[in-house]
């Protein structure tokens, strides 16, 4: 069975997301504290995690950051009772590979606990990158070069680089590169990949890291 550590303070809803995954051929280990899911994170590394946002004893999305940090690849869904853009936003920089907002349909979950494993699945290891992300200076490196990029383009190459070989969609790019500015449209995305390119070519002639999934969005070769 797929192991899946669930990090969630709620026994209600935790009863139900566990049983609605064990019907799928899931098993369910439950954590109630931060400090709880580490250690079991560290014990033994489940193939997913689902972390709710607000805990007794902090944040999942501190873990988030911390899991993040020290290179780790395990798929997060992460879980809120706030639906404001904040947090969907705040999730998504940090490296969340997707979200919920309470309250939520148990099938809708499990649907996506699949997409994530799939993907997961067909995600091959990430090869040495000829980028440099320089998060504490808020600037990126190509090819020995540092790159002139307005915040936009450096939020949408950085949302890349947290996740390669993933397909981010537009809506998704949107949120971690613009944030609160609702007046953005898909177009505005597709118009700043093509000079975020434009920049990238100039470093390496011939050589576009940036592939465009039709319809999907847009992903970052290794």
């Amino acid at each position: 069975m797929t192991p899946i550590l669930l990090l969630e303070d709620d026994a209600a809803i935790a009863a139900t997301i566990a049983y609605a995954l064990a019907r799928e051929g899931y098993a369910v280990t439950q954590a109630m504290l931060v400090r709880e899911a580490e250690q079991r994170l560290a014990a033994t590394p489940p193939a997913l995690a689902i972390f709710d946002v607000g805990l007794p004893d902090g944040s999942g999305l501190d873990l988030l950051r911390r899991l993040r940090e020290q290179g780790s690849r395990l798929p997060v869904l992460m879980l809120t009772a706030r639906a404001e853009e904040f947090d969907r936003v705040l999730g998504l920089e940090l490296g969340a590979d997707d979200y919920l907002t309470k309250p939520f349909s148990p099938r809708e979950l499990v649907a996506r606990v699949r997409a994530l494993l799939r993907r997961a699945a067909h995600t091959p290891p990430v090869a040495p990158s000829a980028f440099e992300l320089d998060e504490a200076g808020q600037r990126i490196r190509y090819a020995g070069t540092w790159l002139t990029l307005t915040r936009l383009e450096y939020g949408l190459l950085r949302t890349l680089l947290r996740a390669p070989m993933r397909i981010h969609s537009r809506d998704a790019l949107l949120d971690a590169a613009w944030g609160h500015q609702a007046e953005s449209v898909d177009r505005t995305v597709d118009t700043h990949i093509k000079t975020l390119r434009a920049k990238l070519r100039h470093c390496t002639p011939g050589h576009d890291p940036i592939v465009t999934h039709r319809g999907m969005g847009y992903s970052l070769t290794a």
